[in-house]
C-alpha cells in the first residue's frame, strides 16, 4: 500500500474559482473540454449543477475511476459553495450589512467533507465564528445568520436541496464561535448518550470550503486532543456500529433490510454498505487521533498509526471503490430512465461472480466493525 500521499492534478481542476478555458486542454481530455465548452463561460449556479451530469459521463469516457470521479463531484460542489457565499455576502454589503464583522468558516460535513459525494447530494454544512465578546453577540451572529440563511437558500435553489434534518449554518446549532464549537463537543464526547454520538458523527467529519481555514484547523486540532481520552463516547459509538448492519444475513448471505425497497431484488448499498464502512473507520481514527475525513486517507494513516495492517487497509480501500463505482452506474442508469439518484442498487443485475465478490466485500466490512468495536 502506497503510503505517502500525493495530490493528484485532477483535484486542481476546481480548485480555483474560474473553471478552465477549454481551449487550454489538450486533444487527449476532448470529453473534458467537450463538455466544459457545453456549459459556458459564466453558467449560473443552476446551470452549473445540472452540470454534473455531464461532467460524469466525460469523466467516465476518460475511464477515470469512480473513486476520483466522486472526489471531483465533491470539488465542484464546493465551487458552488464557494459561489453561493460569495453571491451572498455581495448581495449583503449592496444592501447596507457591510463586511463580515468577524473571521468565520463554512464547512461542508459528511460526505462531501469526506470527498466522497455522489450525484444528488442534498446540504450539510456548519460555520465557525471567531470568538468575539458576548455584548456582540445580537450584532455578529445577526450578521452569519443572514448570511447562512442567504446561501442554503441559494444552493437549494441551484438543485443542492436544504437538509431535512436542518444540518445547515442557517441554524444556530450549526453556526457557533470556535470556543462555543469546542465546548460543544466536549459537552457531546462527555458521556455515553446516543443522541450526541449521533449528533457529534455528523460533524466530526468537515472539511472547511470557504472563509479562514485556521478555525476550521483549531476545530480539528480539539478534537485530535480530546477524542483518543472520550472512552464512554467512543464506547457508545462503537455500540451504535450495530444499529445499521451490512446487508449480511446471520448465515453470512447477501440480504438488504428490505426497508424502503423499491423491489425485492434492490439493496441499499449506500446504507448497508458505505455507512457501516465509512462509521467504523471514524471510529478507528478518533480512537487513534487520525485527523484528516476521507476515508481513504484515514485507511491509510490508520496503517501508520498501526490501528490497521496494510493489508487489511488495502482489502477495505478496494471495497470502498467498488462501492462506489456500482453506486455511480446505478445513478447513471436512474438518470437515464427519468429517475432520482439514490442509494440503490439491483441484485438481479450482477452475475454469480458480482454477488459473491459483493458478499466478501460485506464480510470484510464485519471484520472492520469487530476491530472497531474491539478498539474501545
Amino acid at each position: 500500500m502506497r503510503l505517502l500521499h500525493r495530490a493528484s492534478p485532477w483535484r486542481e481542476l476546481f480548485a480555483a474559482d474560474n473553471l478552465p478555458d477549454p481551449a487550454s486542454l489538450p486533444s487527449l481530455l476532448s470529453p473534458l473540454r467537450d463538455a466544459l465548452i457545453e456549459l459556458g463561460p459564466e453558467p449560473g449556479l443552476a446551470e452549473a449543477h445540472a452540470w454534473q451530469t455531464i461532467l460524469v459521463e466525460a469523466l467516465s469516457r476518460l475511464d477515470l475511476p469512480a473513486w476520483r470521479i466522486s472526489q471531483l463531484i465533491s470539488d465542484h460542489n464546493e465551487l458552488l459553495y464557494r459561489r453561493a457565499i460569495q453571491l451572498s455576502l455581495n448581495e449583503m454589503q449592496g444592501q447596507g450589512w457591510g463586511t463580515p464583522p468577524a473571521a468565520f468558516c463554512v464547512l461542508t460535513l459528511g460526505s462531501g467533507a469526506r470527498h466522497e459525494s455522489l450525484l444528488a447530494p442534498d446540504q450539510d454544512n456548519a460555520m465557525i465564528i471567531a470568538d468575539y465578546p458576548d455584548r456582540r453577540h445580537t450584532e455578529i451572529d445577526g450578521f452569519f445568520q443572514s448570511l447562512g440563511e442567504r446561501f442554503t437558500s441559494r444552493l437549494d435553489e441551484a438543485g443542492i436541496p436544504l437538509c431535512n434534518g436542518h444540518v445547515m449554518a442557517r441554524w444556530p446549532m450549526w453556526r457557533k464561535r470556535l470556543s462555543e464549537w469546542c465546548e460543544q463537543l466536549s459537552l457531546w464526547t462527555a458521556d455515553r448518550r446516543v443522541k450526541r454520538v449521533q449528533q457529534s458523527n455528523i460533524l466530526l467529519d468537515f472539511h472547511p470550503v470557504h472563509g479562514d481555514a485556521g478555525l476550521a484547523g483549531s476545530l480539528a486540532d480539539h478534537v485530535q486532543r480530546s477524542m483518543p481520552r472520550a472512552g464512554l463516547f467512543l464506547d457508545e459509538m462503537a455500540t451504535l456500529l450495530d444499529e445499521l448492519p451490512v446487508a449480511l444475513d446471520r448465515f453470512g448471505r447477501l440480504s438488504g433490510d428490505g426497508e424502503g425497497a423499491p423491489h425485492e431484488d434492490a439493496l441499499n448499498l449506500k446504507r448497508q454498505g458505505v455507512l457501516p464502512l465509512v462509521n467504523a473507520v471514524r471510529l478507528l481514527s478518533l480512537r487513534h487521533g487520525v485527523r484528516p475525513p476521507d476515508t481513504r486517507l484515514r485507511l491509510a494513516a490508520l496503517v501508520l498509526k498501526e490501528g490497521l495492517a496494510a493489508s487489511q487497509a488495502r482489502r477495505l480501500t478496494a471495497v470502498l471503490e467498488r462501492f462506489q463505482e456500482r453506486l455511480l452506474q446505478a445513478q447513471q442508469a436512474s438518470l437515464k430512465a427519468g429517475a432520482i439518484p439514490d442509494g440503490w442498487i439491483d441484485l438481479s443485475r450482477l452475475d454469480t461472480d458480482e454477488r459473491l465478490l459483493l458478499r466478501q466485500d460485506m464480510q470484510a466490512i464485519r471484520s472492520l466493525i469487530r476491530l472497531a468495536q474491539a478498539s474501545v
